[in-house]
């Protein structure tokens, strides 16, 4: 098969999108040829089978240019591909529908999100298949729904060099948002600070939006308050490409997120062997049977969850069987085969 893929940004050191540069690696294994289109182009190293055309934003270029170079792109490499894949924006489908139709080229939308917009509903109508984690990260019932996984690259998320801490070293990787619930973070914190628990929090990522910069600045003020506030350090942005080796350095990650799918960023930290405690029910099948969940809002509860599985005699052992699981159900190996297998 010779693939278009269609994406935001091309960059193996951007902190959020950085991961789909492993997605592309992946897909050039099983296809002939992969062209791809990028709002934005950056730093990667992909495969000679792979061609990268940019729309500028990277240069600052207008929403007509990059309108007119869409359509450029999709025209002259029409012979480079035989179907479409479009990873999170549906727009491109309503631009380009009408053409891969006259061309009889199958499209296909990535999508895992819980937002939905007219675009989403109008592109589902050109779509032949949609792909998502799971059943519930695809908020439009339709037949056309093929639930995936998470595609997490197990070959470079996996355990590394752990060096032993007197302190209990606590992190969070995602963006600063009120969905991810890091205030709430900071109450469990309260909790282990009274029962005499030494510890760090790194909380990692960034606002995006101006509701989370204001959200930021909220949590930085929560922060200043804390008896232990030198030891809560919000690290930023830190690259895909550096993440593993960050997440292999912590002891225990929260993820306390509120927005209905397994967040990619917990299922990187089980995958480099580091436990993950959480109050996203989405988790709760995965994490429950070990004493990884507790319901939101009980800040006793997670701190309870949290020493007790620290304390734990098989705790490796565990770590292990969770790596595993997430090698087996969302790992980007078997991702890609079976979202070609379904677009053939």
């Amino acid at each position: 098969m010779k693939l278009l893929i269609i994406t935001q940004i091309v960059d193996d050191r951007d902190s959020n999108l950085g991961f789909f540069c492993g997605w592309i690696t992946e897909f050039a294994k099983h296809c002939g040829q992969v062209t791809v289109i990028c709002l934005q182009e950056g730093e990667h190293a992909l495969p000679s089978n792979v061609k990268v055309f940019s729309l500028g934003k990277e240069k600052g270029s207008s929403r007509l240019a990059r309108v007119f170079r869409f359509y450029k792109y999709i025209y002259t490499q029409r012979k480079n591909y035989d179907a479409v894949f479009v990873h999170m924006n549906p727009e491109y489908i309503l631009l380009g529908s009408f053409l891969w139709r006259w061309w009889h080229k199958p499209v296909s939308l990535w999508y895992a999100h819980k937002s939905v917009t007219w675009k989403l509903y109008h592109a589902l109508k050109r779509v032949t298949h949609v792909f998502s984690v799971s059943d519930t990260s695809f908020m439009i019932p339709t037949p056309k729904l093929i639930a995936m996984g998470h595609g997490i690259d197990t070959k470079r998320f996996k355990p590394g060099m752990h060096t032993e801490s007197t302190r209990l070293r606590i992190a969070t990787a995602g963006r600063i948002a009120e969905s991810k619930h890091l205030i709430e973070m900071l109450s469990m914190l309260d909790v282990l600070y009274a029962r005499k628990e030494t510890f760090t929090f790194a909380i990692v990522g960034a606002p995006v939006t101006k509701a989370e910069e204001a959200y930021a600045m909220k949590l930085q003020a929560a922060i200043a308050k804390r008896p232990y506030s030198a030891d809560v350090h919000m690290i930023g942005i830190i690259a895909h490409h550096d993440l593993p080796a960050f997440l292999c350095e912590q002891d225990i990650v929260l993820n306390f997120s509120t927005t209905g799918n397994m967040d990619k960023a917990g299922l990187e930290a089980l995958a480099c062997g580091v436990p993950l405690l959480a109050t996203n029910p989405a988790f709760a099948p995965l994490l429950a049977p070990y004493g990884l969940y507790v319901e939101s809002g009980r800040s006793e509860d997670a701190a309870d969850a949290l020493q007790k599985f620290m304390n734990r005699s098989d705790k490796a052992a565990v770590v292990a069987t969770l790596r595993n699981k997430v090698i087996q159900e969302h790992s980007l190996a078997n991702l890609i085969p079976h979202i070609l297998s379904a677009m053939r």
